[in-house]
Protein backbone atom coordinates (compact mmCIF):
# COMPACT_ATOMS: atom_id res chain seq x y z
CA UNK A 1 0.00 0.00 0.00
CA UNK A 2 0.94 3.64 -0.70
CA UNK A 3 -0.29 6.54 1.07
CA UNK A 4 0.31 9.98 -0.62
CA UNK A 5 -0.53 13.45 0.30
CA UNK A 6 -0.43 16.35 -1.49
CA UNK A 7 0.16 19.83 -0.34
CA UNK A 8 1.05 23.23 -1.29
CA UNK A 9 -1.86 24.48 -2.97
CA UNK A 10 -3.95 27.94 -2.73
CA UNK A 11 -5.10 30.68 -3.99
CA UNK A 12 -2.51 32.77 -6.59
CA UNK A 13 -2.38 35.35 -9.07
CA UNK A 14 -2.57 34.82 -13.03
CA UNK A 15 0.97 34.89 -13.73
CA UNK A 16 2.08 33.50 -10.68
CA UNK A 17 3.93 30.03 -9.59
CA UNK A 18 3.06 27.31 -7.54
CA UNK A 19 4.78 24.38 -6.87
CA UNK A 20 2.78 20.71 -5.54
CA UNK A 21 4.37 18.50 -3.49
CA UNK A 22 3.27 14.88 -3.23
CA UNK A 23 4.34 12.55 -0.21
CA UNK A 24 3.97 8.85 -0.86
CA UNK A 25 4.71 6.38 2.45
CA UNK A 26 4.73 2.82 2.18
CA UNK A 27 6.15 0.26 0.03
CA UNK A 28 6.26 1.50 -3.38
CA UNK A 29 6.06 -1.08 -6.27
CA UNK A 30 8.36 -2.18 -8.87
CA UNK A 31 8.46 0.20 -11.93
CA UNK A 32 6.89 3.08 -9.66
CA UNK A 33 5.68 6.24 -11.02
CA UNK A 34 4.10 9.36 -10.17
CA UNK A 35 1.47 11.31 -11.98
CA UNK A 36 -0.63 14.21 -11.50
CA UNK A 37 -4.01 14.87 -12.73
CA UNK A 38 -6.36 17.65 -12.59
CA UNK A 39 -9.82 18.55 -12.21
CA UNK A 40 -11.02 21.58 -13.22
CA UNK A 41 -14.40 23.04 -12.59
CA UNK A 42 -17.12 21.33 -14.87
CA UNK A 43 -14.21 19.13 -16.81
CA UNK A 44 -13.34 15.66 -16.01
CA UNK A 45 -10.41 14.71 -14.21
CA UNK A 46 -7.26 15.15 -16.71
CA UNK A 47 -3.56 13.95 -17.23
CA UNK A 48 -1.54 16.51 -15.61
CA UNK A 49 2.64 14.98 -16.06
CA UNK A 50 3.83 12.19 -14.74
CA UNK A 51 7.63 10.49 -13.47
CA UNK A 52 9.47 7.92 -13.48
CA UNK A 53 10.83 6.27 -10.13
CA UNK A 54 13.67 4.62 -12.29
CA UNK A 55 15.04 6.75 -14.23
CA UNK A 56 13.19 10.51 -13.70
CA UNK A 57 11.78 10.73 -17.13
CA UNK A 58 8.82 12.60 -17.25
CA UNK A 59 6.00 13.51 -19.32
CA UNK A 60 4.04 16.54 -19.10
CA UNK A 61 0.54 17.30 -21.13
CA UNK A 62 0.85 18.73 -24.56
CA UNK A 63 -0.88 21.69 -23.97
CA UNK A 64 0.98 22.40 -20.50
CA UNK A 65 4.16 21.81 -21.56
CA UNK A 66 7.06 25.14 -21.19
CA UNK A 67 4.78 26.00 -17.54
CA UNK A 68 4.60 22.76 -16.49
CA UNK A 69 7.27 20.27 -14.51
CA UNK A 70 7.12 17.18 -12.64
CA UNK A 71 10.40 16.08 -9.90
CA UNK A 72 11.06 14.25 -7.39
CA UNK A 73 12.89 13.84 -4.50
CA UNK A 74 14.42 10.10 -3.84
CA UNK A 75 15.38 10.80 -0.47
CA UNK A 76 12.16 12.73 0.61
CA UNK A 77 9.94 10.18 -0.98
CA UNK A 78 8.51 13.12 -2.65
CA UNK A 79 7.63 13.85 -6.09
CA UNK A 80 6.68 17.85 -6.85
CA UNK A 81 4.80 19.60 -9.53
CA UNK A 82 6.20 23.08 -10.52
CA UNK A 83 3.63 25.32 -12.49
CA UNK A 84 4.45 28.60 -13.84
CA UNK A 85 2.89 31.52 -15.91
CA UNK A 86 -0.47 30.14 -14.33
CA UNK A 87 -3.47 30.99 -15.67
CA UNK A 88 -7.05 31.28 -14.79
CA UNK A 89 -7.48 28.09 -16.91
CA UNK A 90 -5.62 25.85 -14.34
CA UNK A 91 -7.96 26.46 -11.74
CA UNK A 92 -8.72 22.78 -10.33
CA UNK A 93 -8.16 20.50 -7.95
CA UNK A 94 -4.67 19.09 -8.32
CA UNK A 95 -3.75 14.95 -7.53
CA UNK A 96 -1.04 12.95 -7.32
CA UNK A 97 -1.49 9.29 -8.40
CA UNK A 98 1.11 6.02 -8.16
CA UNK A 99 1.26 3.24 -9.59
CA UNK A 100 3.92 0.96 -11.73
CA UNK A 101 4.96 1.10 -15.46
CA UNK A 102 3.43 -3.26 -15.04
CA UNK A 103 0.22 -2.29 -15.35
CA UNK A 104 0.79 -2.22 -18.73
CA UNK A 105 -1.60 0.36 -18.42
CA UNK A 106 -0.75 4.12 -20.40
CA UNK A 107 0.77 6.49 -18.21
CA UNK A 108 -1.99 8.91 -19.03
CA UNK A 109 -4.77 7.47 -17.98
CA UNK A 110 -6.34 7.54 -14.78
CA UNK A 111 -6.52 3.40 -14.76
CA UNK A 112 -2.86 3.31 -15.09
CA UNK A 113 -2.95 4.19 -11.29
CA UNK A 114 -3.89 2.20 -8.41
CA UNK A 115 -2.84 4.76 -5.09
CA UNK A 116 -4.61 8.42 -4.97
CA UNK A 117 -4.17 11.28 -2.71
CA UNK A 118 -6.59 13.59 -1.48
CA UNK A 119 -6.07 16.13 -3.75
CA UNK A 120 -5.38 20.05 -3.51
CA UNK A 121 -7.07 22.97 -4.73
CA UNK A 122 -5.23 25.45 -6.83
CA UNK A 123 -7.55 28.58 -7.33
CA UNK A 124 -5.97 31.03 -9.82
CA UNK A 125 -7.59 34.75 -9.43
CA UNK A 126 -7.19 37.85 -11.90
Amino acid sequence: QVQLVESGGGLVQTGDSLKLSCAASGRTPDGYRVAWFRQRPGKPREFVARILSSNDKTNVAESLRGRFAASRDSSKNTAYLEMNSLTLEDTGVYYCAAGTVYSGLPYYTEEGYDYWGQGTQVTVSS
